[in-house]
Parts: structure tokens; C-alpha cells; sequence
């Protein structure tokens, strides 16, 4: 996307960040008219309350701008990237710093994103000076990051089926050196993926499990795995038509980790990189998997399946086994997988799942810092008897209904070894209703929060 920034401006209109409790002040350092002006126009400070100042000459001297107050529990730090849609074309600074100025930065850089590959969009859109101190190149990659996810999520499935996706996957390689190999179709079979397959071989679109590696293998090894349904119709247990709609996005786990691993080559982070994503489609054919079929999985136990619709954790399963057969220091798996996160925590905060505490911590540290909400949810062992069958040696889906999230974690937990530093993320990907920085359509959720985490570990 074009640079939402100038950086080596000469002039830029100022922006003056202003809450109810500071424009008393900042009225009083206006001149007259402009005090006067902005008054008549009811101007207060409020929230996301814009407005531009004319100078004598009806030119544009500067804008007014409503920030959340400090202790304000329903604050949010991304406000400031409202600014993106609000001001007309040209170059614009901060007055005065915002409260956490790298956050409204990057907020900026979120909110100029748009999905312009079936139409025209803005050609000419306003641009920011970065206010001193911020690191403007992390701005940079993270945001170019997140539109890498976005652009994924938004092409429609017909644009965007396991084989595009392997493009995007070994595109992203060459621009960073990173190497790729991808296994397609019956030889997933030869090669002991039986649940990707089972999973996508009713597509006309063939299954495939795209793999890249990047970095010195002396390095601490950090492998990310993400759920590659390109679409999901349910299979034959058929979704219906509302729900099936959005089903483009379900491959927003392998959009995001995709974003995660550009941010960390991007950085040249310490590490030995692995993205493992299980690209398919779920679709409805005579050869598509049935309701109480048996298959084997990579690691060795036998899944019957109570539900075709739980795919997504068939498919991780077999990706996860193989990450945790090369002892990597932290598996990392994210994806689009149960409506019951979404009914308990809403479409903004993900559950995430770990056993380890040192890294519970430290992802919800990351999660505040980046604004990137992230919610634990406990691997709760009582419900692990659930995933019990009566013919097999467990079940993809319960059928009481309840805890869907966690018995969707656990289901995973089962293809990773007990000693593994392992961490589970249910995301949505999307954003239903417009937000500042969150314009609606596909998200980049969770993968800042875990930059962050690697960057502390491994920078």
C-alpha cells in the first residue's frame, strides 16, 4: 500500500490533541476567531470529535481532535487513527505528542489500509509526519504486515483456494530468502498427513501443506502453524447459507501467521522460523468425508468424526504433529475455529490457550502493550473425557455442545507433546463493524501481540 507517512517533511498542518478536561486550556490559546469558530460548531473535546480550523484566508491552519480521557475505562488507543478517514489530502503532525505515540502512529498506518484489488480506491489520502521518538520502520513493517493479512482475508475464495494461498506463501519466501516446499494432494497420503487429506480431498482445489523455514538453524526454533480452510462449506454437515457466508475468512490463521513471519524477517529476529499451514477447502462431493468415519492421524491416535464442520482442528492436528516432531523451543498455532469463542468473548478478543505461565504472562503483557486484546481460557481437563469415542480413540467434535472453545483446544493439545511450550489462539479474523484502525473486513488479530513476545525473546 502507499506510505501513509511523510518523513522528511518541511511543513505540515499541525493536529492538536484535546479531551474534555483539556479544552478549556486549549480554547484559551487559540486566537479569537478560531475559539469562536470552533465553539459555534460545538466543538467540546469529545472522543473522536474532529475539526479543522480555517485561517484568515480560508486556508486550513489546523485540526482539532477528541482523545479519550486518561482513566477512561472504554479508552481506546487506537483513536487516533479515525485522523486517516477525517483529513482531506495532505501533510499533517501532531502539535503535541499523543498520550502513547507509537501506538498512534501505527493506528494511522492501520486505518490507511484498503482493499483495492476489485476497485478503484483513494488515490490521494492525507499523510502523517511520525511525532519524535517512534520507531517508525517497526510502524512500517507491522502495518505492512497486517495488510498482508488483510489482503489474504478479503480476496473472495474463488481468488483465494489452497493453491493461491501456497503463492502468497512462496511469494512472501522469495522476497525474504525463506525456503519453501509445499506437499499436494495423495501424497499427503504417502506422506502420513491423513486428516489435511481427509479434510480436503472432496475440492476440485487439491489439499496441501505448505511449509517454510527461514533463519540460522543454530538458532531457537519457533514454529507457527495456521489454519488454511481457503472455504468452508461445513462439508456434509452443511453449514447454513448465513453462516457459510463469511467462510472466506477461514483461513485467517494461516493469513495471520503469514503476517506474524513477515514482521519477524522483516526484523531479522534470532530465531530458526517454521510456518506450517494446512491449506484445503472443505467442500461437499461423493468422496467427502462422512459423519462417524475413522481415520488415523499423523501422530498415531484414531479420530472419529462427530462433526464434519470441525474440520479446522482435523487439519491442524496433523501440521501440529509434525512442528512438534522437531522439539521446537515455541509452537505457535492460530486459527478460525469455534463459533463458542465468539459467543463468549465477541468478535475483538480471541482466547488463548497455554499451559505455560511464563508465557500466559508475557503474551498478555504483549497484548495491552500493542493494543492487540488477547483473553486466557484454561485447558480444562475435566472436559478432556468429552473427546472420549466409543469406537475410536477420541471424537473431532463433543455433542453436548458446551465449552466448544476449550474442547477445540484440548482436541489440539492431544498432537502436541506434554513438554512442548505450546500456544493455542481461537481468532475471528474479521472485523464486523468499523473501529478506528479496524476498517471492516478481514483483521490481523493476534499476530502483533505475538511480534511483540518474539521481539522480547528473540530481538
Amino acid at each position: 500500500m502507499t506510505s501513509p507517512f511523510e518523513l522528511h517533511a518541511s511543513a505540515a498542518t499541525p493536529i492538536t490533541p484535546v479531551t474534555k478536561s483539556t479544552w478549556e486550556t486549549v480554547k484559551a490559546s487559540l486566537p479569537a476567531p478560531a475559539a469562536q469558530f470552533a465553539a459555534a460548531n460545538g466543538f467540546v473535546g469529545k472522543p473522536g470529535q474532529y475539526l479543522a480550523l480555517p485561517a484568515p484566508d480560508g486556508a486550513l491552519a489546523q485540526v482539532l481532535f477528541g482523545l479519550d480521557e486518561p482513566d477512561d475505562a472504554g479508552r481506546d488507543p487506537f483513536r487516533p487513527g479515525a485522523l486517516a478517514d477525517l483529513l482531506p489530502p495532505g501533510v499533517f503532525a501532531f502539535a503535541t505528542p499523543p498520550r502513547d505515540p507509537e501506538l498512534a502512529t501505527l493506528a494511522f498506518a492501520l486505518a490507511s489500509y484498503r482493499f483495492g484489488r476489485y476497485r478503484k480506491t483513494d488515490t490521494e489520502r492525507a499523510r502523517l509526519v511520525p511525532p519524535p521518538g517512534v520507531d517508525i520502520e517497526r510502524v512500517i513493517r507491522v502495518s505492512e504486515a497486517a495488510a498482508l493479512a488483510r489482503d489474504l482475508i478479503n480476496t473472495p475464495a474463488n481468488a483465494m483456494g489452497p493453491e493461491e494461498l501456497a503463492e502468497a506463501a512462496r511469494a512472501l519466501a522469495d522476497r525474504t530468502g525463506a525456503t519453501f516446499s509445499c506437499i499436494v494432494g495423495d501424497e499427503l497420503l504417502a506422506r502420513n498427513f491423513p486428516l489435511i487429506h481427509a479434510v480436503g480431498r472432496a475440492a476440485t482445489r487439491a489439499p496441501r501443506l505448505i511449509d517454510l523455514t527461514w533463519g540460522d538453524p543454530a538458532h531457537p526454533k519457533v514454529t507457527l502453524v495456521g489454519k488454511g480452510v481457503c472455504f468452508d462449506t461445513g462439508g456434509l454437515d452443511l453449514k447454513p447459507s448465513g453462516s457459510m457466508l463469511l467462510m472466506k475468512k477461514d483461513m485467517g490463521g494461516a493469513a495471520n501467521v503469514l503476517a506474524l513471519a513477515q514482521m519477524v524477517m522483516a526484523a531479522g529476529l534470532k530465531l530458526r522460523l517454521r510456518v506450517l499451514i494446512p491449506a484445503v477447502e472443505n467442500a461437499v462431493a461423493g468422496n467427502a468425508m462422512r459423519p462417524l468415519d475413522i481415520y488415523p492421524s499423523r501422530k498415531g491416535p484414531t479420530v472419529e468424526i462427530g462433526n464434519t464442520d470441525a474440520e479446522g482442528r482435523l487439519v491442524l492436528a496433523d501440521a501440529l504433529a509434525l512442528a512438534d516432531e522437531e522439539d521446537p523451543e515455541l509452537l505457535v498455532d492460530l486459527g478460525t475455529l469455534t463459533g463458542a469463542a465468539r459467543v463468549a468473548l465477541g468478535p475483538d478478543l480471541p482466547p488463548y490457550y497455554t499451559n505455560d505461565e511464563a508465557l500466559a504472562a508475557d503474551l498478555a503483557h504483549c497484548a495491552a502493550a500493542e493494543n492487540d486484546p488477547l483473553w486466557r481460557l484454561p485447558l480444562w481437563r475435566p472436559y478432556d473425557k468429552w473427546l472420549d469415542s466409543k469406537v475410536a480413540d477420541l471424537n473431532n467434535a463433543p455433542s453436548n455442545g458446551f465449552a466448544g472453545s476449550i474442547t477445540c483446544a484440548l482436541f489440539l493439545q492431544r498432537f502436541v507433546r506434554p513438554a512442548t511450550r505450546w500456544l493455542h489462539v481461537d481468532i475471528y479474523g474479521w472485523t464486523p463493524t468499523a473501529k478506528p484502525a479496524r476498517p471492516e473486513g478481514g483483521e490481523c488479530q493476534a499476530a502483533r501481540a505475538i511480534y511483540r513476545m518474539l521481539s522480547e525473546r528473540y530481538g
